[in-house]
């Protein structure tokens, strides 16, 4: 089996190349005895439903999900994003293969809301993985491209429960850029680590300040040879800084390591930092609070997801004129909107 297989890497943005839409689909029975038996050639092609847009693909996918559902939630959900040049992509090789030398099986997800635009493929950066990607004990998935980010994000969750069930009791959620993703991204994980690099100055935490208050984690990259020094002074500096963000709910104090990818230094301590993380939240209730919270946000966004694509499917006749008479002034945007979902509910009526 190639490396690609093993990790159900897609040869290319949409659906991949799996057979899925040229031969028999199996059974949703089928995917999920495969599934919860650890197959990832059956797991791979049921992430692969998931992100289809085809009608008959979503309503098998849903199946599966809706059985794999009871199976999930065994599993500590790590949220990890920095600015390019970071490091994550070997921070993140380097880390796993720790966590698989815990014991562990280990899923590595990302979002990607900028393929919508670029068009490009993140498949050069999961290839650097390469050891990480041979393990058998681990599971790299990149998002689909050309999604915008609320799809990518809801996949991504949907994709969280499938590798839970099949096994994965470690899951990583990359963002491969800085910026919305970050909150998508913390709305589906117990735990956030945002990595920072030494030197890149006060214009970073500004751009920064909004992410930094909602990591649990910080850890400094490439604290190694030279950079071992100024490393130290950055994770001095973001520990004093973090001081003065809101303190968490859930009664943790954010912490702040530094560590190399390339020679190991600190990336145990990092995952001994997690596990006393979720040893703290389960043990005042917060872990399970957090999780509840955030399967009622992702219900209201699917709910607010639908209701603006049906909105905007029924109201496509109307709703370019009546940009037209608001931006000409004819009309205000209030009253404008209050027109239309007057004729929404009516046509929804019919």
């Amino acid at each position: 089996m190639s490396s690609g297989e093993q990790t159900g890497i897609p040869s290319s943005g949409g659906i991949r190349s799996t057979g899925i839409s040229r031969k028999p689909l199996p059974s949703a029975e089928a995917f999920v005895k495969g599934i919860l038996a650890g197959d990832r050639v059956m797991l791979s092609r049921a992430i692969t439903l998931v992100e289809s847009a085809r009608a008959d693909h979503k309503e098998l996918a849903e199946k599966i999900i809706d059985a794999c559902l009871p199976h999930s939630g065994n599993s500590i959900r790590i949220g990890i994003t920095g600015i390019p040049g970071v490091g994550k992509s070997t921070f993140i090789e380097s880390f796993g293969m720790h966590v698989l030398s815990q014991g562990k099986k280990l899923a590595v997800l990302t979002i990607d809301p900028s393929s919508q635009i670029s068009g490009g493929s993140i498949l050069g950066d999961k290839t650097r993985m390469s050891e990480l990607s041979r393990n058998e004990s681990a599971f790299i998935r990149p998002s689909p491209s050309g999604d915008s980010l609320g799809g990518v994000a809801r996949k991504t969750r949907e994709t969280i429960y499938l590798c839970e069930a099949a096994g994965f009791d470690t899951i990583i959620v990359e963002t491969v850029g800085v910026g919305q993703s970050e909150t998508a991204v913390h709305s589906m994980v117990d735990l956030f680590l945002l990595l920072l690099i030494a030197g890149a100055g006060d214009e970073l935490q500004g751009i920064k300040r909004g992410i930094m208050e909602m990591a649990d984690l910080f850890a400094v990259t490439k604290a190694d040879g030279d950079n071992k020094i100024r490393s130290e002074a950055t994770r001095i500096e973001t520990q004093s800084a973090i001081h003065f963000f809101p303190s968490h709910e859930n009664g943790w104090i954010p912490k702040v390591s530094s560590c190399s990818s390339v020679t190991g230094e600190g990336i145990g301590g990092i995952w001994n930092q997690i596990l006393e993380y979720k040893k703290i939240v389960t043990s005042n209730g917060h872990f399970e609070i957090r999780r509840k919270n955030q399967s009622k946000y992702w219900l209201e966004e699917t709910v607010s997801e639908h209701l603006l694509g049906d909105f905007y499917s029924k109201m496509r006749d109307l709703y370019k004129a009546a940009e037209e008479d608001v931006v000409s002034h004819k009309v205000s945007s209030f009253q404008a909107a209050e027109k239309l979902l007057r004729e929404y509910g009516r046509r929804t009526r019919e």
